[in-house]
């Protein structure tokens, strides 16, 4: 009997927690989170609430008590702050980074340098900067398209773009001035144009096995407006890979993360081992890197997860002991549509503690719900804040996918809303004309 520990409590979690429980192998599951998931709570065996997951002398606790074969850390935070250099001291390994390769997420200027030092392909023009000397300067030479990245992790709001959040090179020099004042330093880098999808590794320090590419949808409404996001939803296709890329292009983006794999050992000593997501995009120069994360996507998770043929409990193994190869990782050939149910106001006033319906006897058999910020039961839900649910739809091709989604988010009741638009016909095809527009710029 296999004991695994899970670390955090969202809809990408409950997706991870499912697969777990999918596996034909007798296994436990335990669960180290700040709030108390429907969804996982009922498939585990225990469930401790921390006030921190960065309590590390509760994660002791727990640990000593169950005894976990092996741990699967959700969020980035507790990676950044060392989780699995703390569980290895205890001799547990653990699915995720240490924290000195951690870095890739937790410091954009470590990752550009990166790139830079060991000439990997897919850096765009960039600068770091731990003064405000010089910031006008590049700024000034990149003229009106250029992004600032505030260089430490916060909660995926530290990114602005010129043109979608900041307007003209006087505020682009506000935030960057900002940024220095708050974390130090601040990278800047050339605004690239292009369509944007993710490409998620599994890495167990000598092999890179992808999942599915994925496109995600930061603005909160239709058409791609309104404000930015955690992500409204997400899908995938039929043949792994998405309506306007290449099969150059996921080669690409392929080999940038086997590339990045290999730089980080050398820089770092230490093999990268867990999930590698690179935030892409397709340029007319080619693939470029937007940024890394080293955890599973949310809501990217909730698409691929459900794919899964393989035993996730082997991948998890093979990941932490150097044995992945392409054979233990297999996934069915369908499309998904993930659609996030979230809170009226959101993301900027949210509605919180008003009750939500789910109408589960009409859900399609293609369906699958992940709860996220949500208090209560099953039946029995409240919302919390933030993005809710996670609504997915599986098919053999998109359209069907979609429908299946959408039927299935309308099942859902009570002061919420969600983007219609994700995975439509009309949406996919608006990206392949704008990804056609980009080779001929």
């Amino acid at each position: 009997m296999k004991k695994i520990l899970l670390v955090g409590s969202g809809g990408r979690e409950h997706s991870i927690a499912e697969a777990i429980k999918r596996s034909p192998q007798k296994t436990l599951l335990f669960t180290f989170a700040t709030a108390k998931n429907p969804g996982i709570l009922e498939m585990s065996e225990d469930y401790f609430m921390t006030n921190s997951l960065n309590n590390f002398d509760d994660l002791k606790i727990f640990v000593e008590k169950i005894k976990p074969d092996f741990v699967i850390v959700g969020p980035e935070d507790p990676l950044a702050n060392g989780m699995a250099d703390f569980l290895l001291e205890l001799g547990i390994k653990t699915v995720g980074p240490n924290k000195v390769n951690s870095q890739l997420e937790s410091s954009k200027g470590f990752t550009r340098n990166l790139l830079e030092k060991y000439k990997i392909i897919g850096n765009p023009k960039f600068k770091s900067f731990e003064h405000v000397d010089g910031i006008r300067e590049f700024l000034d030479e990149l003229g009106g398209d250029f992004v600032v990245k505030y260089d430490a992790l916060k909660g995926g709001k530290g990114v602005k773009v010129s043109g979608d959040h900041l307007n003209g090179i006087e505020e682009g020099y506000q935030y960057a001035v900002d940024c220095v004042k708050e974390c130090g330093k601040v990278v800047i880098e050339e605004k690239l144009i292009g369509q944007e999808f993710s490409l998620i590794s599994l890495v167990d320090g000598v092999t890179v096995v992808d999942f599915p590419a994925v496109q995600d949808h930061k603005r909160a409404y239709d058409g791609d407006c309104g404000p930015n996001t955690g992500g409204m939803g997400t899908y995938s296709d039929a043949n792994l890979s998405l309506p306007f890329l290449t099969e150059q292009d996921l080669k690409s983006a392929h080999e940038i993360n086997v590339a990045v794999m290999k730089a980080l050992e050398k820089e770092t000593g230490f093999k990268f081992k867990g999930f590698m997501y690179g935030g892409f995009i397709v340029t007319k120069n080619g693939v470029k890197l937007i940024e890394y994360n080293i955890r599973l996507g949310d809501p990217e998770a909730m698409n691929i997860m459900p794919l899964l043929k393989s035993d996730f409990v082997d991948i998890c193994e093979a990941m932490v002991n150097e044995k992945l190869n392409k054979k233990v990782v297999q996934f069915e050939n369908k499309a998904t549509v993930c659609k996030y149910v979230v809170p009226q106001g959101y993301p900027d006033k949210p509605v919180k503690g008003e009750k939500i319906f789910i109408d589960y006897e009409k859900m399609s058999k293609d369906v699958r719900i992940y709860f996220a910020s949500v208090d209560g039961m099953r039946n029995d839900l409240k919302l919390c804040g933030s993005r809710a649910i996670g609504v997915v739809g599986i098919a053999e091709n998109l359209e069907k996918a979609e429908k299946i989604c959408e039927q299935a988010v309308n099942l859902i009741t009570g002061p919420v809303f969600h983007r219609k638009d994700i995975g439509t016909k009309e949406l996919i095809g608006k990206r392949i004309r704008q990804m056609e527009e980009v080779m001929e710029m």
